[in-house]
């Protein structure tokens, strides 16, 4: 996981999300090819969270994905995190991710896959490194090690908004059980679709 630090964004810098959509589409299609070109535009184009609302919906059960924006080059997906939810250990797909917290902090834990047998549904993996990710410290997953979950620690005690832009879009991924051994293919789906 990379990242990338920068000063704290001053209020009047802030981007509501329509112009933050609007100057994400404006980007090459060379910039989603690696990782350093789109985490730099997340470091110099903080979201103004209230322009959020529309795309938040909250579920004691399990985060909500909340699709914003969508073309054939990425997605970009607002995940609404209550106190103490995570996500499954994942990986996406051979895709590029970006992810930046607007409202809250969340933990990424990575881990290095050691094997992996998705037809036999076995694995071994083990974790690495964690970060945290923040208003002012938006991340990328690593292509060389993409396997990662993210995690609103109970003890911060706010609920988090991230918002994540994935290139290209994907609607399945590999979970893994680092506890069991075990590994499988899962479908991915939008709890919200455009604020609706």
């Amino acid at each position: 996981m990379r990242t990338m630090s920068i000063a704290s964004p001053r209020t009047q810098n802030l981007l509501s999300i329509q112009d933050f959509t609007s100057e994400l589409r404006k980007l090459p299609v060379s910039s989603f090819e690696h990782v350093d070109a789109v985490q730099r535009f997340l470091c110099e184009h903080p979201v103004n969270p209230e322009s959020l609302s529309p795309y938040l919906l909250w579920d004691r059960q399990h985060y909500t994905r909340n699709l914003i924006d969508k073309n054939s080059l990425y997605e970009l997906v607002a995940i609404c995190w209550e106190i103490g939810q995570a996500s499954s250990i994942h990986n996406h797909r051979d895709q590029n991710c970006w992810m930046a917290a607007p409202i809250g902090a969340l933990r990424v834990q990575n881990y290095r896959v050691l094997a992996q047998d998705v037809d036999a549904g076995t694995c071994r993996i083990e974790p690495t490194d964690t970060v945290e990710m923040n208003p002012t410290n938006p991340v990328a997953v690593d292509p060389k090690e993409p396997v990662h979950r993210v995690y609103n620690p109970a003890e911060l005690k706010q609920r988090a908004v991230s918002l994540h832009v994935y290139s290209r879009p994907f609607d399945t991924c590999v979970v893994y059980s680092d506890q069991q051994g075990t590994c499988g293919v899962i479908k991915l789906h939008y709890t919200t679709q455009y604020g609706q």
